[in-house]
């Protein structure tokens, strides 16, 4: 290069041509994204670490070879297909954004409820309900106009990743990380059998499960839903989940009714993204990605799994959505996967050169089938356009409709009728029936580690004085986790659990069984000293990136449960604590200030399991002993375990596979109680610093169109109107004038209305690189109250958005930001009482920071974070 530029100097310079001009916008910004992601041609990524071999990929041997007669079933369908047709067959939509009577004009392959949709919008909707739905639904889509050949059923599909758990009254096993500890993969396909049963009652065909993931980094807010740290742990359950989800291959029970299809997700490598971020990058070699976090694959597609999810991640800078080598080289190819490959929810909008509406790329790619919830409609319209055009072509359509329909042959889909009129259709017997709340309730005794037993206090006497206290003693919702009723299950109460059994329900039942007495509060003044406390507590409910830490520290603050811990110590109490979490966590003050330990994990519906290894049998009844151990590492300080090249494990208190029995005698030494936080994480309420947003924050940039998150490098918005960018230290947001942009930093919503008061400002760190052109407004961004009915037709909606009031959350900061000297860092605060005192309504802060402009603009953020200021608040500019 003779200029002397780097690529990224010339990337960085693209929307600088398209302000004067010489480059279109959206060229310009996709131009910058495929420079910072590392490809400009496909998939090769710039460090080099992305190449793909596919001929050092294990062989696989599918389960499933379709026979003769269902093969030309398939292409003779497959012939008769317009175009239009063929298309429809590749697009998944939520029940949100569709109609059964859409299906008329739009024939559709698939329809999904995602983790907020229900039947009428309810989330705490009956069975019947469902099964109401999923019949309409597929009665609409075999009535649709057919062109001289049958009609063709829609699969239907939901999130049932620990039982049936959007539906009250379900049996909710314990999460996938305590199924780990179990160690039993006979176990396991138990499970997988009960929740099929379960899911094919509602008239649901497909489950999105198992996951797969081998989770290095447990700061990922998903690692709850991987099995364990040890592939080969993973790949044994992989294969139990797929045989009891859908029957044993080449016997009658294959998909047979109350049977379901299983998804295997997320391909590839979801487990090990930088920093345990969710979505993001993964920069193993190709060695790691292949036998670790690809393990779980060829056992799952030896078992006759017919579905792949693909991931939301990269590898080394390619999104696996658009992997072609990954997903048609390895996956089709080596492995012989006869199935279809299907996308996460919208995950082509994060693909450079693509939006949520319009990405060839990644049917190119080797995707069969786009999960599009509400961009199901302008897709179809985009995806036709690409392949009369020729973007896309007719071989690689019809590799993607034959593979869709031929699952849908195997399902028995085009045999089995509509949903109510299946044998299996059986709500009222097979929801929360008593045989399936056995197996959970055993999964939970065996899910449970001992990790700690002083002085061998448990079992305890069911006969004895027991103090039964802490957070989650009598929360089922928590007990349960996220993926229950709704996406991230933090607004349940007792009542949406119908038939289960709290933990403290559970105790009760135990200690009564045995004459003794259960006490939920402490009284000093009686004298009525317990013979043992029982604290319950741990981790609220949450999903995916919701769930993300920046470490793994459980209370920073010593927390309430801590001080509880102590004050129960301190009055000679014995203590049991029993922990709720989605993953191992520092606990260490925690586990000083307790006799005895329990990693519960997240057990479901059944609390009556965590009672039972609690007591000691009463008579005539069965002893019980722990049997679980950690299928993750427990760390020794605030930060992950580290893996060595050849696996071994470094920086745990308590390795893998270790769990204690009531005989054990091990006494657990008093721990160390420095987290060992690295300097740079130390800092409270951050919000983005040190180069990185801080978990489980997340940048997102959004024009008219939609919204993106930042998860990699850089990320234009869908019109290309502002790009987020990641620099070495800092955050770079970049308008074009090309229509309204909007910059924020969000997660899951918090009550700022307390912060207003008492002086919290957001202050931030930043740099002018273009002066605006456009007024500029920084404020917040607020979320609608839960549950609120969407408005009727000739209503207006309430602004959610700028927090209850039509005057706004923002101020205008167009001043301030003219008026600051160009590439010099600036100093910035935003008090809250200034955006309080415009009316707006702080109690569901769900974006504490946003910048919106319509003219071009560029700044660069190193610092942003909640300050407590004293003093009379001082506005940077007028509300809005």
């Amino acid at each position: 290069m003779t200029s002397g530029k780097s690529p990224l100097d010339s990337a960085r310079a693209a929307p600088r041509r398209a302000a004067r001009g010489r480059l279109p916008a959206r060229a310009a910004w996709l131009l910058l994204a495929a420079t910072l992601a590392g490809t400009s041609s496909g998939w090769a990524a710039a460090d080099g670490g992305g190449v793909v071999h596919a001929a050092t990929w294990p062989a696989v041997t599918p389960a499933i070879r379709p026979a003769p007669q269902a093969e030309a079933f398939v292409e003779q369908l497959l012939a008769t297909l317009t175009i239009e047709e063929k298309i429809g067959q590749l697009i998944q939509a939520d029940i949100a954004s569709i109609t059964p009577a859409d299906l008329k004009a739009y024939p559709l392959g698939s329809i999904l409820a995602g983790g907020n949709a229900a039947p009428g919008s309810d989330v705490r909707s009956s069975a019947q309900s469902w099964l109401d739905l999923t019949d309409a639904f597929f009665r609409a889509s075999v009535a649709a106009p057919a062109h001289g050949h049958p009609p063709i059923p829609v699969l239907f599909g939901v999130d049932a990743v620990h039982g049936h758990a959007r539906i009250p009254g379900a049996t909710i096993f314990p999460h996938n990380v305590g199924l780990g500890a179990a160690h039993d993969a006979a176990l396991i396909e138990q499970v997988g059998r009960a929740t099929a049963e379960e899911v094919a009652a509602t008239g649901v065909d497909w489950t999105f499960a198992p996951t797969v993931a081998v989770v290095r980094d447990v700061r990922w807010g998903r690692s709850y839903e991987s099995y364990s740290e040890d592939p080969a742990l993973v790949a044994a359950y992989a294969r139990a989940m797929v045989l009891g989800l859908q029957g044993h291959p080449g016997t009658p029970e294959f998909l047979a009714p109350g049977h379901t299809l299983a998804s295997v997700k997320h391909f590839l490598g979801d487990g090990g993204t930088l920093g345990g971020r969710d979505q993001f990058d993964n920069r193993s070699d190709e060695r790691t990605l292949r036998e670790v976090h690809g393990a779980g694959y060829p056992s799952a597609i030896e078992a006759g799994a017919l579905i792949v999810m693909a991931s939301y991640n990269g590898w080394h800078g390619v999104k696996l959505h658009a992997h072609q080598p990954l997903l048609t080289d390895v996956l089709k190819g080596r492995w012989s996967f006869p199935g279809f490959v299907v996308g996460d929810w919208n995950a082509q909008e994060e693909i450079p050169g693509c939006t949520k509406y319009s990405c060839a790329a990644v049917l190119n790619a080797g995707l069969d089938m786009y999960m599009a919830p509400d961009s199901w409609k302008r897709l179809y319209a985009n995806l036709l356009e690409q392949a009369r055009a020729g973007q896309i072509t007719s071989a690689r359509i019809d590799d993607a409709v034959r593979r869709v329909l031929r699952v849908k042959v195997l399902a028995g889909l085009f045999a089995r009728g509509a949903p109510k009129d299946r044998a299996d259709a059986r709500p009222a017997a097979e929801i929360g029936s008593a045989a399936h709340r056995a197996v959970a309730r055993q999964a939970v005794r065996e899910s449970l580690v001992l990790l700690k037993n002083n002085r061998q206090l448990l079992p305890l006497d069911p006969r004895s004085n027991i103090l039964v206290v802490g957070t989650g003693a009598d929360d089922l919702g928590m007990q349960s986790g996220g993926w229950t009723i709704d996406w991230q299950g933090d607004h349940n109460t007792n009542a949406d659990f119908p038939g289960s059994t709290s933990i403290l329900g559970g105790i009760r039942d135990a200690v009564a069984a045995g004459g003794g007495r259960v006490v939920t509060h402490l009284d000093t003044a009686t004298g009525d000293r317990p013979a043992a406390a029982i604290v319950v507590y741990g981790e609220s409910p949450y999903a995916e990136f919701e769930g993300d830490r920046e470490t793994l520290e459980f209370s920073p603050a010593g927390g309430a449960d801590l001080t509880l811990l102590k004050q129960l110590q301190a009055a000679g109490i014995p203590v049991v604590s029993v922990f709720l979490s989605g993953r191992p966590l520092w606990v260490n003050r925690e586990l000083n200030a307790s006799d005895a330990f329990v990693a519960a994990w997240l057990p479901g519906s059944e609390g009556a399991g965590v009672a039972d290894l609690l007591f000691r049998a009463s008579p005539g009844g069965a002893a019980r002993d722990f049997t679980g151990r950690l299928s993750f590492s427990w760390p020794a300080t605030s930060m992950p375990v580290r893996f060595d090249a050849r696996g071994r494990v470094r920086g745990a208190l308590f390795a893998r596979g270790f769990g204690l029995n009531l005989a054990s005698q091990r006494t657990l030494a008093r721990l160390p109680e420095d987290p060992q936080v690295p300097a740079p994480l130390r800092a409270a309420d951050t919000l983005f610093h040190t180069g990185h947003v801080t978990a489980p924050w997340s940048v997102y940039v959004a024009d008219a169109t939609a919204e993106v998150r930042l998860t990699m490098q850089s990320q234009p918005s869908p019109e290309g109107a502002v790009s987020a960018q990641l620099a070495q230290s800092a955050v770079d947001a970049v308008w074009t004038g090309a229509g309204s942009g909007d910059f924020w930093i969000g997660g899951r919503a918090a009550d700022f209305r307390g912060r207003a008061d008492d002086g919290t400002a957001v202050v931030l760190r930043y740099r002018i690189e273009q002066a605006p052109s456009a007024p500029v407004a920084i404020g917040i961004r607020c979320e609608a109250p839960y549950g609120t009915r969407p408005p009727a037709a000739g209503e207006v909606a309430v602004p959610w958005k700028n927090c209850g009031t039509r005057a706004g959350a923002m101020l205008d900061v167009t001043a301030a930001l003219r008026s600051a000297p160009k590439g010099v860092w600036q100093t910035l605060s935003i008090p809250l009482a200034c955006i309080a005192a415009s009316g707006a309504t702080l109690d569901l802060v769900n974006a504490p920071f946003a910048v919106e402009t319509r003219g071009r603009f560029a700044v660069s953020f190193a610092d942003i974070r909640l300050v407590r200021e004293s003093g009379a608040p001082a506005c940077p500019g007028p509300a809005l």
